[in-house]
């Protein structure tokens, strides 16, 4: 898959490769040696003018109006951690999944350098326009969150669904199967309130085990501690596909999609409308696509 960042990241390595290479002692003669130092300096200057290209549309977008905590910077929250929306690389320290994708090309086509802020999941919202100038970490766009926040349009579709230990022979077919199961999910997520409202109004009788993280869910149902996890359909499949004979996909509600969307402070209009310009942009070019493809296990 092809990564702008990493196509600039590239060429910015080729080019000081030609720069040390011209440096270097002269080889036959000084007429070849110039002839080199030429040769360096015209490959250096493509380099320069495609990386130039790469990022171009950056000014394309008057930011004069949009807030931010620290210039010229996109302060960004997230809870790293629900792969493979943001997880941590093999250096336990960088963030990467389609999140992190997402939200840093987002960034680069308006213009901004992207820090991404580890955040737990129970009381992100309330760092926006605080600690970070909005959340990017697989929110759902509910009714009762829309009061409090503004979103950016719809960048992935999501479906709640239920994941069985690989051999578990139990029947899924709805939520109301899930009677007399223990079921782990992630605290505060919509999965916590699909399954909180079936206990709380009695339509079933489970047992609910919320965890700060969802590695915790599957690192239960790995140990027999609970008989199901209860997670976004995207999640899912980020899992399964790793791990194809670890879990079985015993169902997903697919009456309604949930759509997730980027969080910003109520006010702040302009940057949801700097955002939601991305986005379509991104949307449009098949970026969206492509990184989906990528995380989400599509092969070409």
């Amino acid at each position: 898959m092809k990564r702008l960042t990493r196509v600039i990241s590239i060429l910015g390595v080729a080019a000081l490769s030609l720069g040390v290479l011209a440096g270097c002692g002269k080889s036959a003669s000084d007429g070849a040696a110039e002839s080199d130092t030429s040769t360096a300096a015209v490959s250096e200057a493509q380099a320069d003018d495609a990386a130039n290209e790469a990022v171009a549309d950056a000014a394309s977008y008057d930011l004069s109006n949009v807030k931010l905590m620290s210039e010229g910077k996109l302060s960004v929250g997230c809870e790293v951690g629900y792969p493979p929306f943001e997880d941590f690389a093999e250096d336990g320290t960088t963030p990467i999944g389609y999140d992190v994708d997402i939200i840093t090309e987002v960034a680069r086509r308006l213009g901004l350098e992207v820090n991404i802020i580890n955040t737990a999941w129970d009381g992100i919202f309330a760092g926006i326009d605080n600690n970070y100038d909005l959340v990017c970490s697989a929110c759902t766009i509910t009714a009762e969150r829309q009061e409090s926040m503004a979103f950016s349009t719809p960048y992935i579709a999501n479906y709640q669904a239920v994941i069985l230990k690989a051999g578990d022979t139990k029947e899924i077919k709805s939520f109301n199967d899930l009677d007399g199961m223990t079921v782990a999910v992630q605290k505060e997520t919509t999965s916590d309130e699909l399954i909180s409202d079936y206990k709380s109004t009695g339509t079933i009788d489970v047992e609910v085990v919320a965890n700060e993280k969802i590695l915790s869910c599957f690192t239960q149902l790995d140990n027999g501690e609970v008989d199901a996890v209860l997670v976004d359909s995207t999640v899912a499949d980020g899992y399964l596909a790793k791990n194809p004979d670890k879990y079985i996909y015993a169902y997903k509600d697919e009456t309604e999609a949930e759509e997730f969307g980027i969080a910003m402070g109520l006010q702040n209009t302009a940057l949801k409308e700097a955002v939601d310009w991305a986005l379509a942009g991104m949307e449009a070019d098949g970026y969206i696509a492509e990184t989906y493809d990528y995380w989400f296990g599509v092969t070409e």
